[in-house]
C-alpha cells in the first residue's frame, strides 16, 4: 500500500553542507543558496549538465539530475547505532533532513523550504564503493532487499532546484506530492 503523500509538513532541515571541489564529504555551512536550474551556489555538483565525475565521463551533456543530495538524519542515527562514525555532510549530502521518509517519496515530489526555495525529487542516490573507502562495510549498510528481492537503496535522494533561495538548519520543509500516480524513485 502506498503512503499518503498529500501536502504535508513536519520535516525540517538539520544541517546544510557544500564543497567547492569534488570530494566525498562536504563541509557544514550556516546556510546554502539554491539557484534555480543549477543547484547549490559554490558546490562542485552545481550546473545545468551532469557534474557527477563518473557520469560526466560517460554522458557530458546529460541534464544534471543530481544538483542537490538530501539524506535523512534518521538514517545517520541508524548507521551510528550500527557502529559507523557518520555525521551530517560526511556522506556527501547537501541537506540533512529529519521527519520526512525521503526514500518513500514519489518521483517528482517537491520539497519546499520555509523561505520559498524548492527542489524536485529526481531519484535515489545509488550507493557506490566510495562509501566503503569512507568506512568499510558502509555500502552494504545502505543497501537492503525487499521481500520480493528488489534492491533497496538507502543512500538518500537526489533533486533539482526549481526555486532559488537560502536554506538553513532549523528551516521547516513542506512536501508537495506530484499529480498522478505514485512513481517509485529509481537511481539517477
Amino acid at each position: 500500500m502506498a503512503a499518503d503523500f498529500s501536502l504535508t509538513s513536519g520535516g525540517r532541515v538539520v544541517a546544510v553542507s557544500r564543497a567547492a571541489h569534488h570530494r566525498f564529504s562536504k563541509a557544514g555551512q550556516l546556510a546554502i543558496r539554491l539557484k534555480a536550474g543549477l543547484g547549490i551556489e559554490g558546490d562542485a555538483h552545481a550546473g545545468h549538465t551532469v557534474q557527477h565525475v563518473w557520469q560526466r565521463r560517460r554522458q557530458p551533456q546529460a541534464p544534471n539530475l543530481r544538483q542537490v543530495h538530501l539524506f535523512p538524519l534518521e538514517m545517520l542515527e541508524d548507521l551510528r547505532r550500527r557502529g559507523f562514525a557518520v555525521g551530517p555532510g560526511d556522506l556527501g549530502e547537501n541537506v540533512t533532513t529529519c521527519g520526512i521518509d525521503l526514500i518513500a517519496l514519489p518521483a517528482r515530489s517537491r520539497l519546499v523550504f520555509v523561505g520559498g526555495a524548492a527542489v524536485e525529487v529526481t531519484g535515489l542516490r545509488d550507493p557506490c564503493r566510495q562509501l566503503d573507502r569512507f568506512a568499510p562495510g558502509l555500502m552494504q549498510a545502505l543497501l537492503d532487499r525487499a521481500g520480493d528481492g528488489t534492491v533497496l537503496r538507502k543512500a538518500g535522494i537526489m533533486a533539482i532546484v526549481i526555486a532559488g533561495g537560502d536554506i538553513r538548519p532549523g528551516d521547516a520543509i513542506t512536501v508537495q506530492p506530484p499529480d498522478g500516480p505514485h512513481e517509485p524513485l529509481r537511481p539517477v
